[in-house]
């Protein structure tokens, strides 16, 4: 797919994901034990032959930069294309992703890819987006929208499609409350850059700012709108109590095979730390354990990312302990998120309700 440029727009991604967004963007929030949400779509990318990667970064993306790096680990450190990172630096208030777009407008002019696809970085799915340019092509489609029906029973706010028969996209609801069977817009779309280019000067010289709203929906009628259904496992993380239960379903080996392996491989930043470290004293069960943990107590239905210390006595249930916290003889943790770095005195208990309770990166507990 060298004739596709890909745009991870994080402008207009919401940070609802309380104390774990509070100093980073929703992208870079860790997952899965060793990842993070940005590394689904910079994976679904590079294994879709996307070489060409722009990275349209807002607020708190210092960790971002930190974990992107090069793009070395997703192959994106080249010397023709490769990884490009835009963060927003206008004297301006950020107004829409239109004009963080149009003030990097000749990053998009000189790019030789015939076609651009624009998605957000916090989306956790395993796509081969070939499969969507396939489709755009045959259709005719001036402009392709993926979407997701809904299948969760929490109630969100999201964009969503009316499409017909033919799939093609009939009309937009902004910002709508969702319930089950509703087609969610994934904030992703594919077409000609040349209308791309062209669309954003036009609604920037209007006065608008939105990309979707002022120039995709506003145009349905002008333009063959088409939608893509992708109806592969893809969690909708919007709160962190859906975030904490879709962290948890990967004790699922059945969801940890069709989201990490199914359509090839999820990437992420290398760290060379030894392996995980099982004391005598270590009971261990179904739980997601990274390399470089040390463990000498009792770790159950929870995930330990890397370099995690429970020392002898601890108890770890149905909780998620994030890079390098350390959790102290005897505590008791139960239904608990832990950000980077946290320690836990001895016999300190941290328990949370059915909504489990955040304790901020670096807290001393």
């Amino acid at each position: 797919m060298e004739r596709i440029m890909g745009v991870i727009n994080l402008g207009n991604e919401k940070d609802s994901l309380g104390d774990l967004t509070k100093h980073r963007c929703q992208a870079s929030v860790p997952f899965g034990g060793r990842y993070r949400l940005v590394d689904f779509t910079l994976s679904n990318f590079v294994k879709s032959g996307v070489r060409n990667v722009g990275v349209f970064a807002r607020n708190y993306y210092r960790s971002l930069l930190d974990h992107l790096g090069s793009g070395k680990e997703w192959d994106l450190d080249r010397q023709k294309d490769g990884l490009f990172i835009m963060p927003y630096y206008s004297n301006e208030s950020y107004k829409g992703d239109i004009q963080h777009f149009y003030d990097n407008l000749p990053y998009f002019e000189r790019s030789k890819e015939e076609y651009i696809l624009v998605t957000q970085g916090s989306i956790v799915w395993n796509i081969d987006f070939r499969h969507v340019f396939e489709e755009h092509k045959k259709q005719g489609a001036d402009i392709t929208l993926i979407y997701k029906d809904y299948i969760q029973e929490e109630k969100a706010v999201y964009h969503t499609l009316d499409v017909d028969e033919n799939e093609r996209v009939q009309a937009v609801d902004l910002e709508k409350i969702v319930n089950q069977g509703d087609n969610v817009f994934l904030n992703t779309y594919l077409m000609k850059k040349s209308l791309f280019i062209d669309l954003m000067k036009e609604t920037y010289e209007q006065g608008n700012y939105d990309f979707f709203t002022d120039a995709i929906r506003t145009n349905l009628e002008s333009y063959h709108v088409q939608g893509f259904h992708f109806k592969g496992y893809m969690p909708f993380i919007h709160s962190v109590e859906s975030f904490y239960n879709h962290s948890m379903n990967l004790l699922d080996e059945n969801v940890l095979q069709q989201l990490f392996y199914n359509h090839g491989f999820i990437y992420t930043k290398v760290n060379h730390g030894p392996p995980a470290k099982y004391l005598q004293s270590s009971q261990v069960v179904n739980s997601l354990i990274a390399n470089g943990c040390s463990i000498a107590g009792t770790v159950e239905n929870s995930i330990l990312f890397r370099g995690v210390k429970v020392h002898k006595g601890a108890i770890i249930r149905n909780s998620i302990i994030m890079q390098k916290g350390e959790i102290g003889e005897g505590a008791l943790l139960e239904n608990v998120i832990l950000d980077k770095d946290v320690k836990v005195s001895k016999d300190r208990i941290l328990k949370g309700d059915e909504i489990p309770t955040v304790f901020a990166k670096s807290s001393h507990l």
